[in-house]
This record gives C-alpha cells, structure tokens and sequence, in this order.
C-alpha cells in the first residue's frame, strides 16, 4: 500500500512546485492580457495608407497569436490548480491509466502530469 501513492513529504515538495509555477504562470498571464488590450498603443494613424494596411494584418496575427497564448496559459493554471487539488486529496501522482505512480522525475518536468509516459504512450 506505500506505493499506492506519494508520501505526505513529497507531496509537500510538489505542492511547493507547483505554487511557484503557478505564480510564473499568473504572471505571465497577466503580461499576455495586457499586451493584448495595450496592442492598439503603437497605432500607425498617421503613416501611408498602405503601410497601415501592412501594419493592421501583422498586429491582427500578432494578436491572434498572443490570444492562443493566453487561452493555453489559462489552461495551463486550471492543471496546475487542479493539481494542487490532488495533492489535497492525496491523489497527486497516481496516472489515471495504470493506477500507478507517476516517476518523480517526470512530475518535477510536467507537475500538472496525470498520466505517466507508459499510460500516455498507450494511448498513441
């Protein structure tokens, strides 16, 4: 049964882990969001017609892409969230395909894991 899931010390060092990550990627979020509502600040309203035409279809891209990234930070926080919910319930750690325990090694990479490198290659 002491295999069956990480004990209370590592799971304190996870925990530890993942709040840090958590705060990087907060931040970087909140970068992300306000990059997207300043991007109108360089605006080329007084420059050549087809120069703003240029500049109004890379700042679109740039947009759309600084958006994606946003969305896929959000998702990344709500794993990391979720992960710390499992520490709570002393469930971190455990893959869901094979019930067993994810290595230690691949949740200090991919804290947010749920399925260890056997379990995610079955699934190819």
């Amino acid at each position: 049964m002491a295999d069956s899931r990480y004990s209370d010390t590592d799971l304190q060092e996870f925990e530890a882990l993942i709040l840090g990550k958590l705060e990087q990627a907060k931040t970087d979020l909140k970068e992300l969001k306000e990059s997207l509502s300043h991007a109108g600040d360089n605006s080329t309203d007084d420059t050549s017609p087809t120069f703003k035409m240029m500049e109004d279809g890379s700042e679109t891209l740039g947009r759309e892409e600084t958006a994606q990234l946003a969305v896929r930070q959000e998702k990344f926080i709500q794993a990391l969230d979720n992960a710390l919910i499992r520490i709570k319930n002393k469930t971190y750690g455990v893959c869901r395909g094979t019930g067993k325990l994810i290595p230690k090694e691949r949740l200090r990479l991919v804290p947010h894991a749920t399925l260890s490198i056997e379990a995610k290659n079955m699934q190819q």
